[in-house]
């Protein structure tokens, strides 16, 4: 896949949430399997994913900010590494208090 195809929700995504998603694809979006996966209930991973979906709805607001927009495309452009580009959201999210 080509950097500037990745969607700008997933420079939001620290590593463990991404492992979450590819987990989650491989188990056919089954919790129960999941739940398996992890050693824990099946309430703890329906309480990640809501904690996941809204860190990716949270996004959509922060997509708002101009400087985390263009960062993004920075990243999505490959001018930027993603992990620099995630650094420097972060970064300016606790500055601004948006975290």
């Amino acid at each position: 896949m080509n950097t500037k195809d990745v969607p700008s929700w997933i420079l939001s995504l620290d590593s463990e949430d991404l492992e979450f998603i590819r987990k989650f694809v491989l188990s056919s979006g089954s919790l129960k399997q999941l739940a398996k996966d992890y050693k824990v209930s099946y309430p703890t991973v329906r309480i990640r994913l809501d904690r996941l979906i809204q860190k990716i709805e949270l996004n959509k607001e922060h997509d708002k900010e101009q400087l985390i927009s263009f960062v993004k495309t920075l990243a999505i452009e490959g001018r930027v590494s993603l992990d620099d580009a995630k650094l420097i959201i972060e970064k300016y999210k606790d500055e601004k208090g948006l975290i």
